[in-house]
């Protein structure tokens, strides 16, 4: 045997491997990629359902691609002569030697599957882990990490995480309180509550359902509380809230109903 016929397959078998892997890997990439677009195709993209399908399939084409990077490798080995099954035993002990120290490791793992076949968070949800609030910008099988509104990122040991409270899994409630003199007329307050929310299901955006009023909330010490609510998209209600408040104010002033404020009367005392 020549010494070209034994390093030729040494040069080009590992490339050809190599290419192979990244055309299987293509492959089921596209696969995924296809199937999931079908099955978005069929769901609301604010829904929860939606966002988990994405982070799935981004964990399952990693997933794959380490898969098929270490199956690539060991053949490779095989091509210079190397036994692969005594480097599987050693790996083997290996494993079991890192599985004792990086323990918490292998628990961010089993957390991280728990998370996905659970439903308990998808990327996008509104989340508060502890006293941390806010948008999941990343999912992965180790780590979790959680934007808040002013920009700070908390990256969370997935193990570590075992209670949440997710805004996303629901609906949300926009509630609004707003308060009348009590010299109003009460009919006239609640017919002209009537028309207001009629045209405020009518207008507003990201509503789930009707506007209503609850009725009397609270019978203050200079007003009478009335609450109006809506259900609304998950995590729509902060803004919702502040177009209810501006219509229901600019109604009640239209119509002539007072709403009280806070008065200092000052007494000389002379």
């Amino acid at each position: 045997m020549t010494l070209e016929k034994i390093f030729i397959p040494q040069l080009y078998l590992p490339v050809i491997y190599i290419c192979v892997a990244i055309l299987i890997n293509g492959l089921f990439k596209r696969i995924i990629q296809s199937v999931i677009r079908t099955k978005l195709k069929k769901m609301d993209k604010s829904s929860f359902n939606y966002k988990r399908t994405e982070t799935i399939a981004t964990l399952i084409s990693n997933c794959i691609k380490y898969i098929i990077s270490i199956f690539t490798l060991l053949a490779i080995l095989t091509v210079f002569g190397i036994d692969v099954s005594s480097v599987l035993a050693g790996l083997g002990i290996i494993g079991l030697i890192l599985g004792l120290a990086l323990q918490d490791f292998a628990k961010d793992i089993i957390a991280g599957i728990s998370i996905l076949l659970e439903n308990q968070y998808a990327i996008g949800d509104y989340v508060s882990v502890g006293d941390f609030t806010g948008e999941v910008i990343f999912l992965g099988l180790k780590t979790t990490k959680i934007r808040s509104w002013d920009g700070k990122v908390k990256i969370i040991a997935n193990h570590n995480i075992t209670e949440i409270i997710n805004y996303n899994m629901a609906d949300s409630m926009a509630i609004v309180d707003i308060g009348v003199a009590y010299e109003s007329d009460f009919e006239k307050v609640e017919k002209v509550l009537d028309k207001l929310v009629k045209k405020m299901t009518e207008e507003l955006p990201n509503l789930r359902g009707e506007v209503r009023v609850l009725g009397v909330e609270q019978v203050a010490d200079s007003s009478v509380v009335y609450r109006v609510v809506a259900p609304t998209v998950p995590m729509e209600h902060y803004g919702i809230q502040r177009l209810m408040r501006k219509i229901l104010v600019e109604g009640f002033i239209k119509e002539g109903i007072k709403i009280p404020y806070t008065q200092i009367e000052v007494h000389d005392g002379k």
